[in-house]
């Protein structure tokens, strides 16, 4: 089991997401940019809304950040890689998805 944080993501987002980590066995918490990092420091995957990356990279800086948006956009993805984040995954969230996700940022 992963300790897992959804930082700054809207709440249906962060609901929806959550439900799906917690059916994957993974521990999660949630908190916002300007409360975060503590938990940052015991994650060990960030996921984090885009305008965030920048926040979740400077309080965790060898945690893998994953961008994650209400909208999958090619663009999106791209600049999110192209600034540091490990992926990006977009909605629908889906327990292969995410749990493929979540393998590769363990794994790196």
């Amino acid at each position: 089991m992963a300790n897992i944080l959804l930082l700054g993501l809207d709440y249906s987002v962060a609901d929806e997401l959550g439900r799906v980590l917690r059916q994957l066995g993974q521990s999660v918490s949630v908190a916002q940019p300007q409360d975060g990092a503590a938990e940052a420091a015991e994650a060990d995957v960030i996921f984090a809304g885009s305008g965030d990356l920048r926040n979740a990279l400077a309080m965790a800086p060898r945690k893998p950040v994953i961008v994650t948006s209400r909208l999958p956009e090619v663009k999106a993805w791209l600049s999110a890689l192209e600034n540091g984040a490990a992926d990006y995954c977009g909605a629908p969230f889906e327990a292969t998805q995410v749990k493929w996700l979540l393998a590769s940022a363990l794994a790196a």
